[in-house]
């Protein structure tokens, strides 16, 4: 039996239609298949598309899944984003925390009503640092983003870090070598077979916004992904670094800041990243986010 599936396109982490990071969300997939949800991610030919199912458990509110046009995922920073500004519009949801059950695990999604608008702030997965980048496959790396050791930052160790969904760390010194560089794609395909992790994440502490401390870049060619806009599974793991590495100042409870990502592409957008610490080690990660809704419609399937 044929069923009309509510669909959605949703900009996230920007409040401009076109910018940010686009996701599609269905908000209603009860019923859908796993060849049907993967389809219809194909079709809509974001990096990631939400799938909200209801809750079969008193643990949680909500159950999600997140798939790219090719295969799918555990986590999804703005997917989440997305799916969450979506039922909280449909639901006229007042500030509350929802749990949500994702690839990763059971995890709160804080909704921020702002006037008639929301603010998403997702917590990640647990925080843990991989292993570094070194002597050949370093050499490799490099070489798959066009870039010489002279690019980069000496301060930032490369290095494989995880909130839930897993990205190699590279900090580069120039903005400008950030937004002109074009990586070997195929390259770091294979170089995932070695390494396996979800994206390679390419940031800057060089930035013309003073409200803005780091500028990024993230690819993920071996999920389907040649490059995202703006990754919320990617600030989370860099917030985390930071920290690990001491290369921001804090408080010792917690460090708060903006990332901008999607420049190069044409999609700019900023994620809100908020580390909680303790004995000066990174121990939570939550990423923040506005949204906006490009287009709804119906499919049925």
């Amino acid at each position: 039996m044929r069923k009309k599936y509510k669909l959605y396109q949703v900009d996230a982490f920007t409040k401009a239609r076109f910018k940010g990071n686009p996701a599609g969300v269905v908000s209603n997939a009860e019923g859908l298949m796993d060849e049907q949800m993967q389809a219809i991610a194909r079709e809509l030919n974001n990096s990631e598309t939400a799938f909200i199912f209801p809750s079969d458990s008193t643990d949680y509110d909500v159950r999600v899944r997140f798939f790219t046009p090719t295969t799918e995922v555990p986590t999804c920073g703005h997917a989440t984003v997305a799916a969450h500004y979506v039922r909280a519009i449909e639901n006229q949801l007042p500030t509350c925390t929802v749990w949500q059950k994702i690839g990763i695990g059971t995890l709160p999604v804080d909704i921020i009503q702002i006037n008639n608008d929301y603010h998403i702030v997702m917590t990640q997965g647990k925080v843990e640092f991989l292993e570094l980048i070194e002597s050949d496959f370093k050499e490799r790396l490099l070489s798959a983003f066009n870039l010489r050791p002279i690019d980069i930052d000496e301060r930032c160790p490369i290095q494989h870090v995880s909130t839930g969904g897993s990205k190699i760390i590279i900090g580069i010194k120039s903005q400008t070598k950030l937004n002109s560089f074009n990586p070997n794609l195929n390259l770091l395909t294979e170089l995932n077979q070695i390494i396996l992790n979800k994206g390679y994440f390419v940031f800057t502490f060089d930035s013309d916004n003073p409200k803005i401390l780091t500028n990024a870049r993230m690819f993920a060619p071996q999920i389907g992904i040649n490059e995202d806009p703006v990754t919320g599974n990617g600030n989370g793991p860099l917030g985390a670094y930071l920290v690990y590495h001491k290369l921001v100042t804090h408080d010792g409870k917690q460090f708060q800041f903006k990332s901008q990502q999607g420049e190069a592409i044409g999609r700019v957008g900023v994620a809100h990243v908020s580390v909680d610490i303790q004995n000066n080690e990174p121990v939570k990660v939550r990423v923040g986010g506005d949204a906006v809704i490009a287009f709804q419609t119906e499919i049925e399937v």
